[in-house]
């Protein structure tokens, strides 16, 4: 039996008042920004680790009768594609990424889809006018009201994700595009649920950031490591968690 998952992307305004503004600048003489900088840090292995079985082993939006508690990849190589429907064409940067991904998480094979080749996973770039019609042609559902400011649709069973669909909104702001990008595109992965207590991760709706930064590349690499499965239940996937973290760590040289 299939399932669809989503995961929605949302966004806030930039902190404001003199603190933030102190600690801003002086990041910023460091060459970094707040964000950047948060991210660097990663948090002790237990906290990963209860991370990491957060957005693996359940998802943002389930239906009915689902059940997401399992851990969810895709098995076969993934192929993109770009369906551009808004007015800045945002193709190349959805590339980019796709290339940046591909670099980063081993065990998982990324590329663009040749022309007449199928995609699993496409990316539909849209401007917020169109947001709701697209929602509604990929869930085939024309009365629902897609939630969030993006979204990622993954089906998936016990053999993995058969077939992810993202929507990203290309006119509000680079900074939105940017954070959308990242977050739905790691989602529709498999990290498909969230983690409020992950300050330094996408997988969490209150965070600012718009990089793939080491925590997410670490879950990511986590999740693809060869000793995990999808299908696995939480219960046979715990045992093998802390020796594929410490080993993902340090293929990563991440502390």
């Amino acid at each position: 039996m299939r399932f669809a998952g989503a995961a929605t992307g949302k966004s806030g305004r930039p902190p404001s008042g003199r603190l933030a503004l102190v600690v801003a600048l002086a990041l910023a003489a460091l060459g970094m920004a707040p964000s950047v900088a948060r991210a660097q840090r990663l948090p002790p292995d237990a906290a990963i680790l209860d991370g990491f079985s957060r957005v693996v082993f359940g998802a943002e939006f389930r239906g009915v009768f689902s059940d997401d508690t399992y851990l969810k990849r895709f098995a076969a190589p993934v192929r993109f594609r770009v369906e551009n429907r808004a007015a800045i064409d945002r193709a190349a940067a959805v590339r980019g990424f796709v290339r940046q991904v591909g670099r980063s998480v081993a065990g998982l094979e990324t590329g663009m889809a040749g022309r007449d080749e199928p995609a699993n996973f496409v990316v539909h770039v849209v401007d917020r006018a169109a947001y709701q019609r697209t929602g509604r042609e990929i869930y085939r559902n024309p009365f629902m009201t897609v939630p969030g400011n993006c979204i990622v649709r993954a089906v998936y069973g016990r053999a993995g994700i058969s077939h992810a669909d993202a929507i990203l909104v290309s006119d509000e702001g680079e900074p939105l595009f940017r954070r959308c990008l990242v977050e739905e595109i790691l989602q529709g992965l498999g990290p498909l649920n969230d983690d409020s207590d992950a300050p330094q991760s996408v997988f969490n709706d209150t965070s600012r950031l718009t990089t793939f930064g080491p925590y997410d590349r670490l879950i990511l690499n986590m999740l693809y490591d060869a000793r995990l499965k999808p299908g696995m239940s939480m219960a046979a996937a715990k045992p093998l968690l802390p020796k594929v973290l410490a080993d993902t760590k340090r293929r990563l040289r991440l502390r």
